[in-house]
């Protein structure tokens, strides 16, 4: 008992503590707030999936803290495997989930999101590319070296967006490459022409490759009066949305008394829009609560990559930091309307045990960057 007491003191010690804290407070929060959501459901099914997520995740972030980066990058062919292995189980084995997307694979009851696993091994890849790229003789601003991560990206996002029809999530790989990349040192030219590409490729885009559904939920937040093709009220959703959000005033209805969130208005109110639930019901308090931890969040990520010493578990970091960032932008802005509603979840408070459990594992990998950095200062301290 004393020798089990003392690991975890170590490990305490040594470890991101003030992450795992932070970690776990949103995620509490998350839990407060997903009861009130699903309180009006007849299945109760919810919270005990939710807790069980929280318990598995905590396990794999002090697993993933264990993992040294650098050796696990090493053995990129194993990663890359097991994406491959994971798009062709989506392929074949992938479902539809509430938002009409073939983006999950069950079994029984239980569901996995492989886009949230995907956003780890991505980011892992990623990682252990530009380090390579940036430590031969052409550096990573030369052509071979910008069109080997233009090609590793376009597959990813490519494969899953055909396969799931996502295009929501894939945007979360988009926002990952491009952080990383500007954190490696690419130079800005190519952002640039990146730009002017993508400028150049959207209409062929718009008019070909999406649908009537798809651009009308783009176009929704800045045409308030559009339909969809089946003539339904495509602003419907995100509008109760910013009415439960404005609604809240202050301090909110109270707890397990708001109108919409105990009510049939909000849709996926314990998913995409659990922040409308803090909004409505504890009002501009509430709101500010969620948004402070997960910006401490994002910022204790980033200051871990800056302080590590390491280029590696930099690029990491901004990875995970950029991945949390856009999510928290994205999802915020789809409850407020003012960014098109594409199923992104809100980080450890919207419902969704994949969402849950990648994210602590995430967050573990980066708790590992800081205990790595504790050991070598120590060896310093005692050489």
């Amino acid at each position: 008992m004393k020798r089990l007491g003392k690991l975890i003191g170590n490990y305490l010690r040594m470890g991101d503590t003030l992450l795992l804290l932070l970690c776990i407070a949103a995620a509490g929060f998350g839990l407060v707030l997903i009861y009130s959501a699903t309180h009006s459901y007849e299945n109760g099914r919810y919270m005990p999936v939710q807790i069980f997520a929280l318990a598995l995740g905590l396990i794999l972030f002090v697993l993933f803290s264990l993992i040294d980066v650098e050796i696990l990058t090493e053995r990129w062919y194993l990663l890359v495997g097991f994406n491959i292995l994971l798009l062709a189980a989506l392929r074949v084995l992938g479902v539809a989930g509430e938002t009409g997307n073939r983006s999950w694979i069950r079994f029984g009851g239980i569901g996995i999101q492989p886009s949230e696993v995907l956003k780890i091994t991505f980011t892992l890849l990623l990682t252990r590319q530009i380090a390579q790229l940036q430590e031969s003789k052409k550096g990573l601003s030369g052509v071979f070296s910008v069109l080997s991560l233009a090609l590793h990206f376009a597959l990813l996002f490519g494969v899953y967006v055909v396969i799931s029809a996502d295009a929501g999530n894939a945007l979360v790989f988009l926002v990952i490459f491009a952080a990383m990349c500007f954190a490696g040192g690419l130079n800005f030219l190519w952002f640039l022409v990146a730009v002017a590409l993508a400028a150049l490729a959207a209409p062929v885009l718009w008019t070909r490759f999406l649908s009537e559904y798809q651009r009308s939920r783009i176009l929704a937040p800045y045409f308030p009066d559009l339909v969809d093709p089946t003539g339904l009220d495509i602003t419907w959703q995100p509008r109760q949305s910013r009415i439960a959000l404005a609604s809240g005033g202050l301090t909110g209805q109270g707890y397990l008394r708001g109108e919409r969130a105990q009510g049939e208005l909000l849709p996926f109110k314990h998913t995409d829009f659990i922040f409308s639930v803090a909004g409505e019901e504890l009002g501009l308090v509430g709101c500010a609560a969620v948004l402070l931890l997960l910006t401490l969040i994002i910022l204790r990520v980033l200051m871990t990559g800056l302080r590590s010493g390491n280029h590696r578990d930099m690029l990491l970091c901004v990875g995970f930091a950029g991945m949390f960032a856009f999510q928290v932008f994205e999802n915020i802005g789809m409850c407020m309307m003012v960014t098109p509603v594409v199923g992104i979840t809100l980080p450890f408070f919207s419902y969704g045990g994949s969402s849950l459990v990648t994210t602590f594992a995430a967050m573990g990998l980066v708790s590992g960057v800081r205990l790595r950095q504790k050991g070598r200062e120590d060896s310093q301290r005692l050489g």
